[in-house]
């Protein structure tokens, strides 16, 4: 008999700020240790060289471009699933658990394919120069043969977070990153009797690390014979396709306007000079670290949402709203003052470069006081999603990159210099955190309304 262990809904009762932040606890280790790779494969891979640094530093807004995908991926997952177990489908859950997990291989496979094939031109016009193409591709062919090992296991956990499961993800991610932090400085710099890769040794480290991800999850679901033949039956397959297609292809645009955002900002600082690049490339290793707590809460409220929209239970959603607001606006708070304390000493663990740090201290100094506010968008777009309702999560993501941080960083930066970026960017958080809370609050006003 199958077994459906893990299929039970879970978060449709008991107090719901305890709830959330019982979930989001275990995850807030499990993606500080995620957020971890970047900021060390910084850390060591700094220690060669600026041009190195640089080297990685354009390299960001494709691995953000690739997360993004699987992010979004990971999204309609944790939301199809979740309103399964919501509705007390644990058959449909079941059969949509193999769909997601053959998708997110296909995607990878794609993934791969297309990076390889446009590697070159790709980076040429980010604005890298032609001297540093070389060191990119040291670090990215490697990683985008690994892309498998990044995609799959972010839906993986998205999947398990859906099921109520989130301290093993947190567990998973924390195996993950200390495998990467032990590799690093073997690898990139030759240490115990290995061979000095430099930045392909980064590479090297993460794809192993990650590789023990992917063998830990699948090992989760065939041991709790929640997989199945996804080509068995091609009429399910074809209705999992549609819904993950439903959730999966707006989540994944809202999710790539962040690399694309981070694409046009690196041409910009292009031309400052590879010393700004390499201290863009600081400041925006560390902001995933800050944020940790946001991300924490965005990766468990949609299964959270998905569980309690299946149940019909529109009270649960609204107190989540409330709850989020004073979560995120109380850690912002203490954010900004943190990263106004600290930021000259921790951008100078990464570079003694002072036009580098300078450039680091600036945007740490300026736009971790929207952080708040971006806590809230990350919120709110988890929560449409896991409502089924991915276009408003498109819009609010569409509308702070293209109608308030792109236009206002054209139009300060003759004034401010590079420092308009920053200014753009912690406006654009703070009205489009207003917005999206509003817009949030009013869907679900309407649902408890029509429930009577």
């Amino acid at each position: 008999m199958s077994n459906f262990n893990g299929l039970n809904a879970r978060l449709v009762e008991g107090d719901v700020g305890k709830t959330l932040f019982s979930l989001s606890l275990p995850m807030i280790g499990g993606i500080f240790a995620l957020m971890s790779y970047n900021a060390v494969d910084t850390f060591f891979v700094a220690q060669l060289g600026v041009q190195q640094l640089a080297a990685m530093s354009f390299t960001f807004p494709v691995v953000m471009m690739v997360s993004s995908i699987a992010i979004g991926l990971g999204a309609a997952a944790s939301s199809c699933v979740a309103r399964a177990i919501g509705r007390g489908d644990k058959q449909r859950a079941k059969r949509l658990i193999s769909d997601c997990l053959l998708v997110a291989l296909a995607i990878s496979c794609l993934v791969t394919g297309l990076g390889l094939f446009f590697l070159e031109p790709l980076f040429l016009a980010l604005g890298a120069p032609a001297a540093l193409l070389p060191m990119i591709g040291d670090y990215m062919v490697l990683w985008l043969w690994g892309a498998f090992a990044m995609v799959v296991p972010m839906v993986a956990t998205s999947i398990m977070r859906a099921m109520g499961d989130a301290s093993l993800v947190g567990k998973l991610m924390v195996i993950g990153a200390l495998a990467n932090i032990a590799l690093d400085p073997i690898l990139i710099f030759g240490l115990l009797g290995a061979p000095r890769l430099e930045l392909e040794g980064a590479a090297w480290a993460t794809l192993l690390s990650r590789a023990v991800g992917v063998v830990i999850a699948v090992h989760y679901f065939v041991s709790r014979r929640l997989l199945v033949n996804p080509l068995g039956d091609l009429t399910q397959l074809r209705q999992s396709l549609r819904e993950i297609a439903h959730i999966g292809i707006p989540a994944m645009a809202t999710n790539m306007i962040i690399p694309f955002a981070s694409g046009i900002v690196l041409v910009m600082v292009a031309g400052y000079g590879e010393q700004a690049v390499a201290g863009l490339g600081i400041a925006v290793r560390l902001e995933p670290l800050a944020l940790i707590a946001f991300y924490a809460l965005s990766a468990v409220i949609g299964g959270f949402c998905g569980q309690n929209l299946g149940a019909g239970n529109y009270q649960r959603l609204q107190q989540s709203l409330r709850w989020t607001l004073r979560y995120t606006l109380s850690i912002g708070l203490l954010l900004a003052a943190l990263f106004y304390l600290a930021a000259p000493l921790l951008a100078g663990l990464f570079t003694d470069s002072l036009e580098s740090l300078a450039v680091a201290v600036s945007y740490l100094r300026i736009v971790p006081i929207s952080y708040g506010c971006y806590g809230i968008v990350m919120a709110a777009n988890a929560s449409f999603n896991g409502l089924g309702q991915p276009l408003p999560a498109t819009l609010i993501s569409v509308s702070r990159v293209i109608v308030v941080y792109l236009p206002l960083a054209w139009w300060l930066q003759p004034a401010l210099g590079i420092s308009a970026l920053f200014v753009a960017s912690a406006s654009a958080n703070v009205v489009v955190g207003v917005a999206a809370y509003a817009w949030l609050r009013q869907t679900y006003r309407r649902g408890a309304a029509r429930l009577g």
